[in-house]
């Protein structure tokens, strides 16, 4: 149970939703069972609330704190104040972060269509469905087949003229029943508490977690420096995606070279440091004391995290708990990073688990933590495993859309029958003899 008003608005539109959505599974039709069902949990616990609480000025402090932190940002070139004086003035995140509070600085709050452009929760969501969606593309082009800019135009052209011609239902039809069972996991993930709840309360891990599977996925696709790009953006959110740069790092080692691995470090140790540099060195006291000190508990203020786990149990404790919890927090990092040198990831599921394994293991140690933190780990362990990202079969290539037509192919979908080797086979036709002529 939670006593906070965005967690309760939330829990009040979300039952109605997953109820609503309960009762949809029995009156659709066995076709439309589940795509109806999803479709009214999307709107139950996802659109609905987050349009009241973004309406009505209602999250958690992280909203401000973010949207805070994009005006000085925009303002003073720190997202940092210089003497905060209550918790609500700190800003425990990086620089990067402070990019989806720019468009409340740019925005402002003069009527209700300013709040709702300007706020940082849907920036947030945006990135997140963004990163799950460049994850699905594919980023290799085979031969013969266009490139995702080349077959964006062609479904753009294509659809165009289906309009024009009064045939765009009949390619709807035809289009959405095979595009639609990939996309109804992420829909279903994206509806479920786990997504719902922060999106619409906060939305502040989203975009850290989409960065991650994005780089573990471009990484096991061998492509170094697009992963380190991903990284570094991750990094510049928040310091506990850090750890992801030595997953990527052994996944690239194990697969494709140590070069490649090399690039990738290069790549994201470069790009976090040209996004956090520039308001670390015009603010490196704010910035150490409000992103390291305070959310490890040793700020000048407590930190309000503060739910039972483990290390927070320790650190209770007094000093000798706070160095137990740090310790047993060091000992599983050890763990975690020499089993990446002996035992590497080999493909990105297997890299994404071990990510969410170090993750899960650092928030239940952190000597200050909150049982939402969990979440980080949970949506890396299923969203590699979703149909709608690589690593599954193809859908057959659909002529009139051809973007969708690059979506995968689940394993249910009906596959075309080989013959069977006992059924008989049509004989070849004889070539005729040649023709003996008498000798006289």
């Amino acid at each position: 149970m939670s006593g906070l008003g965005p967690h309760r608005s939330w829990g009040l539109c979300a039952a109605a939703g997953y109820l609503a959505a309960a009762v949809a599974v029995l009156v659709l039709p066995g076709r439309w069972a589940r795509a109806g069902s999803v479709a009214v949990a999307l709107l139950g616990a996802v659109l609905v609330p987050l349009l009241v609480l973004v309406v009505g000025g209602q999250g958690q402090s992280e909203v401000a704190v973010i949207e805070r932190s994009g005006e000085l940002l925009l303002r003073h070139g720190t997202p940092y104040l210089a003497e905060p004086r209550t918790v609500a003035e700190y800003t425990p995140y990086l620089p990067g972060m402070a990019l989806f509070g720019l468009p409340r600085a740019l925005f402002g709050t003069d009527g209700w269509p300013a709040r709702v452009a300007g706020d940082a929760r849907l920036w947030c969501a945006a990135a997140f469905l963004g990163c799950l969606a460049a994850a699905a593309l594919p980023t290799r082009r085979r031969p013969g087949r266009p490139g995702p800019t080349a077959a964006l135009r062609a479904t753009v052209t294509a659809t165009v003229t289906a309009a024009r011609t009064g045939a765009l239902p009949a390619a709807l039809t035809g289009v959405l029943p095979a595009a639609l069972p990939a996309v109804l996991p992420v829909a279903a993930l994206v509806a479920s508490p786990v997504v719902a709840l922060p999106l619409c309360v906060s939305g502040v891990d989203l975009p850290l977690a989409g960065l991650c599977v994005l780089a573990l996925t471009l990484a096991g696709r061998a492509r170094p420096v697009a992963a380190g790009w991903a990284l570094a953006l991750a990094c510049a959110l928040k310091w506990t995606a850090w750890p992801a740069v030595a997953v990527v790092v052994a996944l690239l080692a194990a697969t494709a070279g140590r070069r490649a691995a090399l690039r990738a470090a290069v790549t994201a140790a470069a790009g976090t440091a040209a996004l956090v540099l520039p308001s670390a060195l015009r603010s490196p006291g704010p910035l150490l004391q409000q992103v390291f000190a305070f959310p490890t508990g040793r700020g000048d203020l407590p930190t309000p995290a503060g739910s039972p786990l483990p290390g927070r149990l320790l650190a209770d404790l007094g000093p000798v708990g706070w160095y137990a919890a740090v310790a047993l927090l060091l000992l599983a990092g050890a763990a975690v990073a020499r089993s990446l040198v002996s035992r590497p990831p080999l493909d990105t599921r297997a890299a994404a688990d071990r990510l969410a394994l170090g993750l899960a293991l650092a928030f239940l140690l952190a000597p200050a933590g909150r049982f939402g933190y969990l979440a980080l780990p949970a949506l890396l362990l299923v969203l590699p495993r979703l149909s709608l990202l690589p690593g599954l079969p193809r859908l057959p290539r659909l002529p009139r859309l051809p973007l969708l037509s690059r979506l995968p192919r689940l394993p249910f979908l009906p596959r075309p029958h080989a013959p069977s080797p006992h059924a008989p086979r049509p004989h070849a036709p004889r070539p005729h003899a040649p023709q003996v002529v008498p000798t006289p």
